[in-house]
């Protein structure tokens, strides 16, 4: 979709807007009793769309009364997840369910390409893992992205790195442009550039970082962005940042060439490890961003299913009221996202408590990789509520007519006799969505 396109859809939810990324007014606030009462109408507003199926004869004549089934493949909405723990997992039964589950409920991963540990040898990048987790996900039918090409996290600085300044610089845009062009065709989407907000506050004491500050974050993100262009035009990229404060706003309006924006999607964090985000923060932060007219992806969501035991990394095991509050607000948390027209995809960190970040109960999966209820909460919604199976009978002009989720269906008519017609479509957005079946 084009930028006009994407303003255009979006305009009624902008309506809400009252102040400027820079806090000069106030936002337009609304209860979370609000905003829940009006993610039904919203979703069925921004997430579907008016079609029909046509079915003919040979002559082309329109065929009345024939059964016909629409059900959904695919979502066109990103749901997914890290994948970190792909052949990771200890056991084979524990890797075959870690898998299992991962493909029935979503259709989108991310990837590590953490620097300090993806190439902990200078000149020797793990591509043979990435090649084998890409195949299996493209044989399930599942989107990678990976993350983060550049940061200047330890995670993200190997130790290896030089002293010299234009020497990082150097291997740093030659990475990106090496990755982005290898894996062109199976990882289209990028977070390309990670937590660039706080270089200007030398958080992090590594050899990118000192690079990094010294260039300033725009020109540091801005010269990244334009070499993974370069080595994959068709590439969705992103910036990527835990912040969502005027900063960073700043910085992302910053990043244009010729008053265009040099990135496809705005990545946003939410990691609720110090408490939960209210509906009202959610929305007015889909709000703010919005305004770039560009998609927003919240690339990493974490609501936690037990105790913080002390200060720190410091968590205790997933509990049953832990979880039955979780799959709640997990529930609570994705409805508004996805009644939010600007928002394509959603990530969350990590799947399993098997591995997760901070060693916290994040996971959808309990550490011996059983599902916690949040697992079965989404499952009903991504795979129930929100996924079309609707059936019908042509009317007098062979027809039959209904809104559907945008993404991949097949469709099915039982003509006269008992033979089958079927074919697979795309429901796509600002698309009349007519299909045809000829016997």
């Amino acid at each position: 979709m084009n930028r006009r396109a994407f303003l255009k859809l979006g305009a009624g939810a902008a309506a809400g807007i009252l102040s400027g990324p820079d806090g000069s007014a106030q936002q337009l606030k609304r209860t979370d009793e609000d905003i829940a009462t009006q993610a039904k109408a919203a979703i069925e507003e921004h997430r579907k769309a008016s079609g029909s199926v046509t079915v003919r004869d040979v002559q082309g004549h329109p065929v009345p009364g024939v059964r016909v089934t629409v059900e959904q493949l695919r979502h066109d909405f990103l749901f997914g997840c890290n994948f970190f723990m792909f052949g990771r997992c200890r056991e084979t039964a524990l890797e075959e369910q870690y898998r299992g589950r991962f493909a029935a409920l979503l259709n989108y991963c991310t990837l590590g390409f953490y620097w300090n540990f993806y190439e902990a040898r200078r000149g020797k990048p793990n591509y043979d893992y990435t090649d084998e987790v890409a195949q299996w996900t493209r044989d399930h039918g599942i989107l990678c992205k990976g993350h983060p090409l550049v940061w200047d996290h330890p995670a993200g600085s190997p130790a290896w790195l030089p002293d010299d300044a234009k020497e990082i610089e150097r291997l740093s845009l030659a990475r990106v442009r090496e990755i982005v062009s290898r894996y062109r065709g199976r990882i289209q989407i990028w977070d390309v550039v990670n937590e660039a907000t706080h270089l200007p506050d030398k958080v992090n004491q590594t050899r990118m970082a000192g690079w990094a500050a010294d260039l300033g974050p725009i020109p540091y993100v801005a010269e990244h962005l334009r070499v993974a262009r370069a080595a994959n035009p068709q590439a969705t990229l992103l910036v990527n940042d835990y912040r969502t404060d005027p900063p960073y706003y700043k910085l992302l309006d910053g990043l244009r060439d010729d008053g265009r924006l040099l990135f496809d999607a705005v990545g946003i964090q939410s990691h609720m490890h110090g408490g939960l985000w209210t509906r009202d923060k959610t929305w007015n932060t889909c709000q703010t961003y919005a305004k770039l007219g560009l998609p927003i992806h919240f690339t990493e969501t974490t609501i936690l299913s037990g105790p913080r035991k002390g200060p720190g990394e410091n968590w205790g095991p997933t509990t049953p009221e832990g979880e039955a509050g979780q799959a709640e607000q997990v529930e609570q948390f994705y409805r508004t996202l996805f009644s939010h027209p600007a928002v394509r995809a959603i990530t969350w960190w990590d799947f399993a408590d098997l591995g997760a970040w901070q060693g916290a109960p994040a996971g959808w999966l309990r550490r011996d990789l059983s599902p916690k209820p949040v697992y079965e909460r989404l499952l009903r919604l991504i795979k129930g509520q929100w996924w079309t199976k609707a059936q019908g009978t042509t009317d007098p002009q062979g027809r039959f007519e209904l809104r559907a989720f945008f993404g991949a269906h097949r469709i099915t008519a039982e003509l006269p006799g008992g033979r089958q017609l079927s074919q697979e479509v795309l429901w796509q957005r600002a698309q009349d969505n007519q299909f045809e079946l000829k016997a």
